[in-house]
């Protein structure tokens, strides 16, 4: 946190990633979609602040939901909430933009269909998943 007990922009990042984590790599993902865990990387990040988050022992809810699915990257839309609740002041928005890459060639790689599909039915726009 900052001098003003909010969470600085290093750690929101951080929060952002440990909530996608689970989603796709996790209990959560599919198992028979090994190419994920052999790499995606962060193509683009956006964060935008709209309240501080204050720590003051409460939890934080992420709403992550898919707005682009290209052939080659797909964006993860965020909302990030100071409390459990849906109710609960939207604190910060963010995206990022990842791209599935081969660590082997050092390139990045397309997305197979059944990695589509799985990012369709995992984290379409009509609701997301939460974290």
């Amino acid at each position: 946190m900052d001098v003003f007990r909010h969470v600085n922009h290093a750690n929101m990042v951080t929060l952002l990633e440990e909530a996608r984590v689970p989603l796709l790599f996790g209990d959560n993902a599919d198992p028979g979609l090994p190419g994920f865990a052999e790499g995606i990387v962060v193509v683009r990040l956006s964060v935008d602040y709209r309240a501080p988050v204050v720590v003051r022992g409460a939890g934080l809810r992420v709403k992550i939901s898919l707005r682009e699915l290209r052939f080659a990257s797909f964006t993860l839309d965020y909302e990030v909430r100071d409390g459990l609740s849906e109710k609960d002041i939207l604190a910060v928005s963010a995206q990022t933009t990842l791209a599935p890459y081969d660590v082997r060639t050092g390139r990045p790689r397309r997305l197979s269909e059944d990695e589509r599909e799985f990012l369709r039915k995992r984290l379409d726009g009509s609701g997301g998943s939460d974290a």
